[in-house]
């Protein structure tokens, strides 16, 4: 409880940076809750003292509401633009997917990270839009290889034409078509890990600091 209530209170000092809406909305989803729940209360055949019980509660859960929404939109706006943001989002997906990030990287720090799931694979770049065109046009052509008739879907992040903005990734990924079966998901990833540049990248790692190390000379 103790933990939970210390992630609520950083979220909300986080909120409170990004967003200068966020305690007017706050307020006003609660007052909407508390409307809603007194107007329950009275249609409903209870007594008057159960009429600020449902408002105390409908008020809360408007609250919880914006709040949960307005914090996942600062926590995105927190990380647009670095590089492995497309990562972290992925990666807090919900459903059978496998994310594995940077599966591709250059020197400008353009890279490809991989999500398979029941749609098949999806390779989805970040970057300079130019450049990571070209990267993920080579990942696509060596995945195909690996994959035969299973569909890559290719997505480029960002805010230009033809990108899928950072805050949508999730929902355009978790909505394409689906062409797997639950158990041939797992087949695929392992089929495709002998592709992956290394080891996992472990968590907190940059993956740019992996594929920026030198190879040892042959002596």
């Amino acid at each position: 409880m103790k933990e939970r209530m210390r992630q609520i209170r950083e979220a909300f000092k986080q909120l409170r940076q990004h967003d200068t809406k966020a305690i007017p909305l706050l307020l006003l989803g609660a007052a909407v809750g508390i409307l809603l729940g007194v107007g329950l209360a009275m249609i409903m055949p209870l007594t008057i003292w159960l009429m600020p019980v449902f408002g105390i509660m409908f008020g809360v859960l408007g609250a919880l509401i914006v709040f949960n929404r307005r914090v996942q939109k600062a926590q995105y706006a927190s990380i647009e633009g670095q590089p492995g943001a497309a990562a972290a989002v992925l990666n807090i997906m919900r459903g059978q997917f496998f994310v594995t990030p940077a599966v591709a990287v250059n020197a400008k720090q353009d890279m490809v990270h991989r999500v398979i799931g029941r749609c098949g694979v999806v390779l989805v770049g970040e970057g300079s839009g130019q450049r990571v065109k070209g990267l993920i046009a080579k990942e696509r052509k060596r995945h195909k290889r690996v994959t035969g008739d299973i569909t890559i879907t290719t997505l480029i992040v960002g805010n230009g034409e033809g990108q899928v903005p950072l805050k949508k990734l999730q929902p355009t990924v978790t909505k394409l078509p689906r062409q797997l079966k639950k158990g041939e998901v797992p087949k695929l990833e392992r089929k495709l890990k002998p592709l992956d540049p290394g080891a996992p990248v472990p968590k907190g790692i940059d993956p740019m600091a992996v594929a920026g190390r030198k190879r040892p000379k042959p002596r």
